[in-house]
């Protein structure tokens, strides 16, 4: 049986359609569509990690190195504000940079105007690798989003930061609607 635009079920659909089954009392409107963007995720999200893994690194390492490659030399940071960036702890940051220092990709440095604190900064080779791993990285992401028209892309997009303002708590404000111009 197909959609309404004659596609074929999808694992949402019967999930769907299994619910309105057990439960015809609720309504199950959104269940598909959040069902298939969370699917979406953990699809795209291997197909990514996969660009990293041939890199040597797994998405935090590389998270690491691309926030300090594309904040602008001198490619640099507090660990805290890196931390900050990633949406980590102090402790998970910390790990991260224990690992990327140890294969050479990050050095740490004691701050200039603050003895007291760090810099975190990219070495040669961890410029040298996030650039390579960055390159490829959007490729692949442009590769996924290719299936999309430029008008599907950009509508997507503007749902999505719709949606995720709002769970962010930050709706955005209804556009102001245009007042006719009044005359003399």
């Amino acid at each position: 049986m197909a959609d309404r635009h004659g596609t074929p079920p999808d694992f949402a659909d019967i999930a769907v359609a299994h619910w309105e089954r057990e439960r015809p009392d609720l309504d199950f409107t959104a269940m598909g569509t959040l069902a298939r963007f969370a699917r979406l995720h953990i699809a795209g999200s291997r197909r990514v990690e996969q660009v990293f893994a041939a890199y040597g690194l797994d998405r935090g390492e590389f998270d690491v190195l691309a926030s300090l490659r594309r904040t602008g030399a001198p490619h640099e940071m507090p660990p805290s504000q890196l931390a900050e960036i990633l949406l980590i702890t102090r402790a998970g940051m910390t790990k991260r940079v224990d690992r990327l220092e140890a294969r050479g990709l990050v050095s740490r440095r004691a701050d200039p105007e603050d003895r007291r604190s760090l810099r975190i900064g990219l070495t040669p080779e961890g410029f040298a690798l996030v650039d390579a791993a960055v390159t490829e990285h959007a490729a692949n992401e442009n590769r996924l989003l290719g299936l999309l028209t430029e008008d599907e892309a950009r509508a997507f997009d503007a749902t999505l930061r719709k949606l995720l303002a709002a769970v962010e708590g930050n709706p955005p404000l209804p556009e102001e609607p245009e007042q006719p111009e009044r005359s003399g």
